[in-house]
């Protein structure tokens, strides 16, 4: 029987509003052990900031992280997956997009979930070192 993406999901992802400052969002990440927040506008996704994002398209560029907002260096052109999409589908996509996580959205477009590469690895390959590295602790 095929999994679906609300099975192998991370429930409650983790969000900022998009006028939030990179700065505020560099802490976010940090506090969660995380390297990404999406991106909202009340409530709604708008984008996803990355660490990768941070350094390549603020730092780099000498963008001031306490005035800068998320949603004027984040990805905004964003592939989402529903929950009940087969995790078949969302590798897919995640293939086909080279990406590393893909927001999950209900019908009505709230957001729900998160579904990473990490997860897929570990539903579809647990004895992995992928699936391993992601299911580790992060150190502090």
């Amino acid at each position: 029987m095929t999994r679906q993406v609300h099975e192998v999901m991370t429930e409650r992802p983790v969000a900022v509003e998009k006028l939030t400052s990179l700065a505020e969002a560099a802490r976010v990440m940090r506090d969660a052990g995380i390297g990404d927040v999406l991106v909202v506008d009340e409530g709604r996704l708008r984008g996803i900031l990355t660490d990768r994002d941070l350094v390549i398209r603020a730092i780099a560029e000498n963008r001031d992280p306490g005035e800068t907002t998320v949603h004027s260096v984040c990805s905004t052109e964003v592939v989402t997956v529903r929950p009940g999409d087969d995790v078949g589908h969302a590798l897919d996509l995640m293939r086909r997009h080279a990406l590393r996580r893909l927001p999950v959205e209900s019908e009505d477009g709230t957001l729900v979930g998160v579904v990473t590469l990490g997860d897929l690895a570990v539903e579809q390959d647990p004895g992995s070192a992928l699936a391993a590295i992601s299911a580790a602790e992060p150190d502090s």
